[in-house]
């Protein structure tokens, strides 16, 4: 392998391969141009701009947002939250690092404040720079950037959000403690009473056995708990999901 993934673009063209997430299939963008490729403390990091998607952010050689369509993910995991609460004031946003959902959540005018925990503050400063489209959310005044683990703010923190939104990658790496049971116990902890948690779950196409198990452990610390979904034409199957969940009745 070349630095930071870059075996993954071959002859103009990106490629997702990724035999442990999603075996024998693999997406692809044509690239344009690299922008940026590094590693950071915690993972490879590279933006390209493409020919059609605009600019696209990879995270250990997997895309996690493009321009075109980083609009359909971005609105729905932040609007499941905001609009399953009667009135939202403290938002915690864990992941997220290209901005895009303090973006959305601070087009809520009545949201007082938003925190936002990014482990790799390489990921926010390269989003500022490439991916201002999302990164714009970080203009607000609301917005409090914090540089740290999401799992070990929760637990410095309870009884306090109303609303928490983990936007992560998938469960390997740096989230792969966003995924267990122990991290959804400190998220409930960290709620108000009338709290609602919002996390990324996966694509049912792919992972449907993390999805069952983690919806049966999850069933057991939250009363209410959905599952959502929306279509990402860039990510695995054309789709990515959510979990809802509800502190009370």
């Amino acid at each position: 392998e070349e630095k930071n993934k870059m075996w993954q673009i071959k002859d103009g063209w990106f490629h997702e391969k990724n035999e442990k997430l999603w075996p024998g299939e693999a997406n692809g963008l044509r690239v344009k141009k690299v922008l940026f490729n590094d590693k950071s403390k915690f993972q490879d990091v590279v933006v390209f701009e493409s020919t059609n998607h605009g600019n696209v952010l990879i995270l250990d050689g997997v895309i996690q947002t493009t321009d075109k369509d980083e609009c359909s993910y971005q609105e729905m995991i932040s609007n499941l939250g905001l609009y399953a609460h009667k009135n939202p004031k403290k938002v915690l946003i864990i992941g997220g690092g290209d901005g895009g959902v303090a973006r959305e959540v601070s087009f809520n005018k009545s949201i007082e404040k938003i925190v936002q925990c990014e482990i790799d503050e390489m990921v926010i400063n390269v989003s500022k720079k490439y991916l201002k489209k999302l990164s714009c959310g970080y203009d607000d005044k609301r917005v409090e950037i914090v540089i740290g683990d999401g799992a070990v703010y929760l637990k410095k923190h309870v009884d306090e959000f109303d609303v928490i939104i983990v936007d992560s990658s998938d469960p390997v790496g740096p989230a792969e403690s966003l995924f267990g049971e122990d991290f959804f116990k400190s998220a409930y902890k960290s709620l108000k009473k009338d709290g609602v948690l919002v996390t990324q779950a996966e694509c049912f196409w792919l992972h449907l056995d993390l999805i069952k198990e983690m919806s049966d452990f999850i069933k057991k610390i939250f009363p209410v708990v959905e599952y959502a979904y929306t279509g990402v034409p860039t990510y695995p199957s054309g789709n990515i999901g959510f979990f809802v969940c509800r502190k009370d009745n």
